[in-house]
């Protein structure tokens, strides 16, 4: 009777509380580990429908359904033999002082690094990704980026907070470098002539095979570490319907996951998924795939950083 709540066998719908059933740690500082999952519950800068602090649980949820493969289909290896991964939970702060929330995810993200630890982060809407990339930039100073999304969110015109002026103010910064950076899957209009960032907007990325993208991406960033950010509006409403500014005419779900299962022999040192709003999507679809691209992005890096033959 003492082992009748300690099984080891799990089920599809029992206890998806975490990412991909990994452990959850409250105090990740200390914790031995090589990847920590941070949710980022935020969505006051939104500029459309609310709801994307809903996003990590959402993913979450939808990741108890990749956890049953011992190995990820295609990659050749078992993540978790190879990496030590943690879920630390949501980050907690105070509703309504997006001041605060800003300050506390620098802090946060700054002590995990310190500690040797590499984030994936689940948002959250976009703006997330601005104190993320201040943290890391202390780390690994100005960086690459790598940027799925329907939006540049290169906007001067927004308020301190708006999730769409992060690399507007990022680059002014001196935090990422936007000539050696790239932005895949753009369909909203922006001014060309004084952007600065390499685009592959969404009509030339549906037309291009996913190694002419990936070639495209590889040559633009160079050697500089690169902090890769997935707005999950970068996929066509149709794979993705729950997010707070879809835009038709998007990525599929199937061209995301071969462009990223090609960016091998980069030094990602930095990733987030987030404006994934689960009040919006139908059938978990969007969170699946949030999930899928996440799980994606820590078998880059795994293959990057450890020693797997």
């Amino acid at each position: 009777m003492s082992q009748l709540f300690q099984r080891e066998e799990t089920s599809l719908f029992s206890n998806p509380m975490t990412f991909l059933r990994q452990p959850l740690v409250q105090n990740p500082l200390n914790a031995d580990a090589d990847i920590v999952v941070l949710g980022l519950p935020f969505d006051m800068a939104t500029s459309g429908r609310s709801g994307a602090r809903m996003g990590p649980d959402a993913i979450r949820r939808a990741s108890v359904n990749l956890a049953w493969e011992g190995k990820r289909f295609p990659w050749p290896f078992s993540l978790t033999e190879h990496c030590k991964i943690i879920d630390a939970g949501d980050l907690i702060y105070a509703p309504g002082d997006c001041e605060g929330f800003t300050e506390l995810v620098e802090q946060a993200a700054t002590a995990l690094l310190d500690q040797g630890k590499t984030m994936l982060s689940l948002g959250g809407d976009h703006f997330v990704t601005l104190p993320l990339l201040r943290a890391h930039a202390k780390k690994f100073g100005k960086m690459a980026l790598i940027h799925f999304d329907a939006h540049t969110d290169t906007y001067s015109n927004g308020s301190r907070y708006d999730h769409g002026t992060m690399f507007y103010h990022a680059p002014n910064e001196g935090i990422i470098d936007k000539h050696h950076s790239v932005q895949i899957g753009i369909r909203t209009d922006y001014t060309e002539q004084e952007h600065g960032f390499n685009v592959i907007n969404a009509m030339q990325a549906n037309d291009l095979t996913p190694e002419q993208i990936v070639a495209q991406i590889k040559q633009t960033i160079g050697d500089l570490p690169v902090y890769l950010t997935f707005d999950i509006d970068c996929l066509d409403p149709a794979f993705a319907p729950g997010t707070g500014t879809p835009v038709c005419g998007g990525l599929t779900t199937d061209k995301v996951l071969k462009v990223l299962r090609l960016l091998t022999d980069i030094n990602i040192v930095g990733m987030d998924v987030v404006e994934v709003a689960p009040a919006y999507d139908h059938a978990e679809l969007t969170a699946l795939a949030g999930a899928s691209i996440a799980l994606e992005l820590m078998h880059l890096w795994a293959l990057q950083n450890k020693d797997i033959k």
